[in-house]
């Protein structure tokens, strides 16, 4: 399951447990067997779009496409429409190891093949990520993109999966810096949206 589709099955847990559903409720009031539930907050079943409406029909979630351009005013929104949440807690020690060793890991792959620049974006990918909260998932899907660069057989002439693992690695980034978006960067977004709104760019 690809890491786009994770994140949205996580939303929808979260969503059901802050509604205090059990999976077997849940199951009931969206017609879904609580088995498939299960799988999809778990990440072993891929999310259909059938079942994606139902689950958010009941969770009161709403399915929409945005325009990539208006996303960031699109997440500041939902974040001042939402109730204070708990902070969530730092990491622990054990996964800033496993960010060390993988950024140790990805600087030993950008110091042996200076040419290849798309390492050098991935090891920025990886510093910025040592910034955030990293929740279980997201770690596992970093070691699973480190872990499949470790096997590609590193060539200058051939870097497209190299590439593709540097896509996995800033959708991480990206999706990490959404979930931290604090007051002063959601005004700043505001105003460059704003700005890009009124015409003139």
């Amino acid at each position: 399951m690809n890491y786009s589709i994770t994140h949205i099955a996580r939303k929808l847990k979260t969503e059901r447990e802050a509604r205090g559903l059990s999976q077997r409720a849940l199951s009931k009031l969206a017609g879904i067997p609580q088995s498939h539930i299960s799988k999809i907050e778990n990440g072993t079943v891929d999310l259909r779009l059938s079942s994606l409406i139902e689950l958010a029909r009941v969770l009161s979630l709403e399915l929409t496409l945005v325009p990539r351009k208006a996303l960031p005013a699109v997440k500041s929104i939902i974040h001042g429409s939402s109730s204070p949440s708990k902070e969530p807690p730092a990491n622990t020690p054990s996964t800033i190891r496993e960010l060390k060793r993988i950024q140790n890991t990805i600087a030993s792959f950008t110091k042996n093949h200076p040419s290849i620049k798309e390492l050098a974006q991935i090891q920025r990918q990886i510093n910025d990520i040592q910034h955030f909260r990293v929740p279980e998932p997201d770690l596992e899907a970093i070691q699973a993109a480190t872990k499949a660069l470790q096997t590609i057989k590193l060539d200058t002439d051939d870097i497209e999966p190299v590439r593709k693992t540097l896509s996995e690695f800033q959708s991480v980034r990206n999706a990490l810096a959404h979930a931290s978006i604090d007051l002063p960067t959601i005004e700043t977004v505001r105003s460059a949206y704003a700005l890009e709104d009124d015409g003139n760019g």
